[in-house]
């Protein structure tokens, strides 16, 4: 079969976007489904900050590339081997493939299945080999720019069909790694302080979440206005603009420091101010991608005198079977308002534009709708 896609042509060309063109609306041959895998049918996915930084060549990978991570669609075939998703589900298309079986998704860490991101930096889906023909690689396993997409069982996580596929997309990456941060690498607790760094779909979720675990002092830190107001409207305590006062202003505001400070920017700089704003014996959250050339330096004997913690969240720690019908089920409640987060909509020729807007970094979650 057919189906359009947006596919990456070259890493890091100069923006804006729409002007030097390395994304190309194409349409590609599509294979059918393999045993273990689904065709899906995408109704709607987010444009994220790991998409641009594929773009502008933070995050090398494999040209040319399907792009597009976080998205919700219906199955339209399922593969031979699979007899827990029907054809009409409406599932969530998550970014890491888990195996199953591998030492880490044994020990109950599907986020880091090995199998999964061997596939994922090579451009293929988690049995190996690529369903786009003309020599066009998956991203993440996903592709979801696209009208089509085939992926693998591990990939998807079926939700109500009730849940509009808009915002069942978002659950995909920005809700999974926003909220586990917070629920799964750490545990927020009522009565507890908490700082955010960084207020994109992923950092946003994560002041949701913090919200909704009880965290009665809970900062957000952004240079844009709007986010800032955005963010206390999700239920941050204090808004607080960067620069070379905001640490002493988050320990002030945190009683000498926050007990979780979560990172979600990418950048060392701002994990270093993540870590000045954590409480003796808090910890510091780094959820954010920097380039892979960057290095974090930091205070060894704070480190150890004050029993600070520093970990690394990748996909909020998350088990997409598990907690992506939890968040759904938290939205379906009016705990997790998802739809807050969505700042507009394109079609698949408007995704340069949407690429150009998240580095300027006026959008929170654009949807591209194929």
């Amino acid at each position: 079969m057919e189906s359009r896609a947006v596919v990456l042509t070259s890493l890091g060309a100069p923006r804006p976007y729409v002007e030097s063109r390395p994304l190309e609306v194409r349409t590609l041959h599509l294979d059918p489904p393999g045993p273990g895998e689904l065709l899906v049918r995408v109704e709607a996915a987010g444009v994220c900050h790991s998409d641009l930084s594929v773009v502008n060549g933070d995050r090398p990978r494999p040209v040319p590339m399907a792009l597009g991570h976080e998205a919700a669609g219906v199955v339209e075939e399922v593969g031979a081997g699979v007899g827990d998703v029907a054809v009409g589900d409406r599932v969530v298309l998550v970014f890491v493939p888990s195996c199953g079986s591998c030492p880490e998704c044994s020990s109950g860490s599907p986020a880091l299945c090995r199998r999964g991101a061997a596939s994922n930096t090579a451009g293929e889906l988690l049995r190996g080999g690529r369903r786009w023909g003309d020599g066009v690689h998956h991203h993440l396993g996903v592709s979801a720019f696209a009208e089509r997409v085939v992926v693998d069982r591990g990939s998807a996580v079926v939700v109500p069909p009730e849940v509009p596929g808009e915002v069942a997309a978002l659950f995909g990456c920005a809700l999974l790694t926003g909220v586990g941060a917070v629920e799964n690498t750490v545990t927020v607790r009522p009565g507890d302080t908490a700082v955010v760094l960084g207020l994109g779909g992923v950092g946003l979720a994560a002041v949701m979440g913090a919200a909704q675990a009880g965290a009665t002092t809970l900062v957000a830190v952004d240079p844009v206005p709007e986010k800032r107001a955005l963010a206390l409207e999700l239920g941050a305590t204090h808004a607080v603009a960067p620069g070379p006062d905001a640490v002493a202003e988050v320990r002030d505001l945190t009683g000498g420091g926050a007990r979780y400070a979560v990172e979600c920017v990418g950048h060392e700089a701002v994990m270093a101010d993540a870590f000045a704003m954590t409480a003796r014996g808090g910890t510091t959250v780094a959820v954010g991608l920097p380039h892979p050339s960057r290095q974090l330096v930091l205070p060894a004997l704070q480190l150890i005198a004050e029993a600070r913690t520093l970990v690394g969240s990748y996909m909020g720690s998350a088990s997409p079977q598990r907690d992506v019908p939890r968040l759904v089920a938290l939205w379906q409640q009016g705990r997790l308002p998802v739809e807050r987060l969505r700042s507009g909509t394109t079609d698949l020729e408007g995704l340069p534009a949407a690429m150009d807007a998240l580095a300027d970094g006026t959008a929170v979650r654009q949807l591209v709708i194929p």
